[in-house]
């Protein structure tokens, strides 16, 4: 096996391909990367058994075919370190492969190919396309709300749902809930469900850009493989039931408050300095034309600031964690944002003025 190819035309497919790969790993293998040359085609595979990703690159000239398996970090942090403008030559001589660029020369260890695993396909059940730009704004606005390590499972990942022309991304930790909306081209009427798990979204968000360009997702009973330019990306879904969205969004408020999104953004951080370090709460106080924020902490420091809004309810007084509110006020895009409340034992609903794809649902906390 032997194949050359320019730096430039390797470094990104490689550092996408590497990025899979975790750094602590039960097999051998799984440190590595498998490369296989065939013609004037390199492809390049990661995995850590739950998300596989692909990368397709072209090659300057045909190549001696094969396939083998080099370590993921050593070949990515060799190719970053030479000139931008390398040529770099790998052989595969005996046990070892072999780089040399300029007056460079490395050699790495290497495992067979036939010990690297491949993720088993599920028959597909679904076939969508929309655009790059269209998914990375579904992950863009609802991802920051995924679970963490929750022992509630199906919480670590993002709810995919396609039914009536639309896909709808909804992600939530038990605190806080985001869920975003694009139209879809799907080969079905009938309603879908997964769960995608959190790896498997931030891998997939690293491939897309925003432009014009398709997508195309495949969605099995236990994967969903994604085809984005040169790459074929793989993950297996979260097998678990996501709690009814439906039943947590509001719909009964009649509390409305319109502000400045970035007004509102800026006393929140500054009211947030002196706020509980762990609980990291503020009190929200409504009344007629104007929105009082403060907080205060265990050393008995206080914050206060009010800031006019557009405001004409019955006054209110609620707990929030600071964070949640400035997560989503980060991620709308419109100059006026709405909250909807209703009292102060329910949750709030964050939307923006010129949004209508988008909403966001904070619960509140006793203060």
């Amino acid at each position: 096996m032997r194949f050359v190819i320019s730096r430039e035309a390797l470094i990104k497919p490689l550092q996408l391909v590497a990025g899979v790969v975790e750094r602590r790993q039960t097999l051998p293998v799984l440190s590595n990367i498998l490369l296989v040359a065939e013609g004037d085609q390199l492809s390049m595979t990661g995995t850590d058994l739950e998300v596989e990703l692909v990368g397709r690159v072209t090659l300057d000239e045909p190549a001696d075919a094969g396939s083998v398996t080099v370590p993921a970090r050593k070949l990515m942090d060799i190719c970053k370190s030479l000139p931008d403008d390398a040529r770099i030559e790998l052989a595969l001589s005996g046990q070892k492969m072999v780089i040399k660029a300029g007056r460079s020369r490395f050699s790495l260890s290497t495992l067979p190919a036939a010990e690297f695993p491949n993720v088993e396909d599920s028959p597909q059940a679904l076939d969508l396309n929309l655009t790059q730009g269209h998914l990375r704004h579904l992950i863009d606005q609802t991802g920051f709300s995924m679970a963490q390590q929750d022992v509630r499972y199906y919480l670590n990942g993002m709810l995919l749902e396609v039914a009536n022309g639309q896909l709808r991304a909804v992600s939530t930790d038990g605190h806080r809930l985001a869920t975003c909306v694009a139209d879809v081209v799907a080969d079905t009427d009938s309603s879908h469900q997964i769960i995608v798990p959190r790896k498997g979204i931030l891998e997939l968000a690293r491939l897309l850009q925003n432009g014009e360009d398709g997508v195309r997702l495949l969605i099995g009973a236990n994967h969903i493989r994604a085809q984005v330019g040169d790459f074929i990306f793989t993950s297996k879904l979260v097998d678990g039931k996501f709690p009814d969205y439906q039943r947590v969004i509001p719909r009964n408020g009649n509390k409305y408050m319109l502000g400045d999104r970035q007004v509102l953004r800026q006393v929140l951080s500054r009211i947030a300095i002196l706020s509980n370090e762990k609980y990291r709460g503020v009190r929200l106080l409504l009344t007629s034309g104007f929105l009082q924020v403060m907080a205060n902490n265990p050393e008995q420091e206080e914050a206060e600031e009010t800031v006019a809004v557009d405001y004409d309810g019955e006054s209110l007084e609620i707990g929030f964690n600071v964070n949640y509110l400035l997560d989503s006020l980060s991620i709308l895009n419109s100059e006026t944002v709405r909250f909807t409340l209703s009292d102060a034992n329910s949750s709030a609903l964050i939307e923006g003025v010129d949004e209508a794809d988008s909403l966001y649902v904070v619960m509140p906390m006793r203060m």
